[in-house]
């Protein structure tokens, strides 16, 4: 006689196995672990600026520039990258030479980490994979440049970044000088406001814009020292609730970023030339980007690492405030 099938027992899919879990889980370096079992500040840093955002060898110099900010502010660097398969959230001086100067070197983003991973890949990490493997190895704070977001065009092409779903699922502190400024910038904070991302505006009532000290865009909340960015964070682990990332908004140094006339003049004429050539997609970024770099004669790229030192040493202070 037939079985009634809506009766039945599923199937039992088994899960990863130990085994699997040891293989593939973050390896935290000795020293970021070290510092996280004393309950000392650790701070997460990309790798992908180390790759594939500046030349060589000058992005060795400021792979190891950035960590020993962190360190002059009291606090351990875990940069975070997958070599050979294995995630790591921190690198030693070879690691960092190796994802410095390995052409082969691949950019991960979070979707891209379980087949790198289970194919024995080596890779750079951007925002949304750094802060997943961070978050994952047990970090509260990470310092970048800027976060991807909303695409301009968006009602055509529906183009927004994996940084934004992913942050509203991880919690973790996010310092950051804004989001592209190539990008929508409104239709961004729109999106992080529909997400849950918490944004705080670091001394300033304004969102950053990434190369300028200010987007013009408002913000709902202002900080003024780590301690209370520390604040925020312990209010909002108390309160519970869904995880989603806090982002810290620190503005770049107005003597540091790039003149806002020459900004706007040049991303104009580089999206008209972006919509000559029928660039779209993916390609459309790291085209607005090496204009920018270009047209400026290299301001934009020192206007960027402004803004990377500043949010590193920043996020040292509040990981430093957050374990007091």
């Amino acid at each position: 006689m037939p079985q009634n099938t809506s009766e039945r027992t599923p199937e039992h899919t088994p899960g990863p196995t130990q085994d699997d879990t040891r293989r593939y889980a973050p390896v935290l370096s000795d020293e970021a672990g070290a510092a996280i079992a004393a309950r000392r500040p650790v701070v997460a840093l990309e790798s992908t600026i180390i790759a594939h955002g500046l030349p060589r060898p000058r992005n060795l110099q400021v792979a190891m520039e950035l960590e020993e900010l962190v360190r002059s502010e009291g606090a351990v660097p875990a940069t975070v990258a997958v070599l050979d398969g294995r995630a790591h959230v921190g690198l030693d001086k070879a690691g960092l030479e190796r994802v410095a100067g390995d052409p082969a070197i691949r950019k991960l983003g979070h979707r891209d980490l379980a087949p790198a991973l289970a194919a024995g890949t080596s890779g750079a990490t951007t925002v949304s994979a750094t802060a997943f493997l961070a978050a994952r190895a047990g970090l509260r704070v990470f310092a970048t440049g800027g976060l991807g977001g909303v695409h301009r065009e968006w009602t055509r092409n529906q183009d927004e970044s994996a940084d934004l779903r992913l942050l509203a699922r991880t919690g973790i502190t996010v310092v950051c000088a804004g989001v592209k400024s190539i990008l929508d910038v409104p239709a961004t904070l729109q999106r992080l406001e529909t997400l849950g991302v918490g944004v705080l505006g670091y001394g300033t009532g304004y969102f950053p814009g990434f190369y300028l000290s200010s987007s013009g865009e408002p913000v709902d909340w202002t900080v003024r020292t780590p301690e209370e960015v520390a604040e925020v964070m312990r209010a909002r682990e108390a309160l519970g609730g869904p995880e989603s990332a806090l982002i810290v908004a620190n503005p770049v140094p107005e003597k540091d970023q790039l003149d806002p006339a020459t900004h706007d003049r040049v991303l104009a004429e580089a999206l008209d030339a972006c919509r000559e050539r029928g660039i779209v997609g993916q390609a459309v970024t790291p085209f607005l980007l090496d204009q920018l770099m270009r047209r400026t004669e290299g301001a934009s790229l020192e206007a960027n690492l402004a803004a990377v030192r500043g949010n590193v040493r920043l996020a040292a202070r509040i990981a430093a405030a957050a374990v007091r």
